[in-house]
């Protein structure tokens, strides 16, 4: 597979990939993350709780694999 070049104004080469399907998932990661803070912050009753809470948003993705295949007793 070739990936297909256009030109810009200037004559640079710029690359036509799938660089707007990568830009999509960070963006769903990105809202997952803002939701997830808001979520574990809002049931911290410490201020540690919320630190915890605050690093668990970071890895919310593996949460969620984690009980899906639970689920699924895999």
């Amino acid at each position: 597979m070739t990936k297909e070049k256009t030109e810009c104004c200037n004559g640079k080469k710029w690359n036509n990939s799938k660089a707007g399907a990568s830009a999509g998932v960070g963006a769903i990661y990105g809202l997952g993350f803002i939701g997830a803070v808001i979520y574990y912050i809002q049931h911290a009753a410490t201020f540690w709780e919320a630190i915890v809470g605050l690093l668990q948003a970071f890895v919310w993705p593996a949460f969620v694999v984690y009980k899906v295949l639970e689920f699924f007793n895999m």
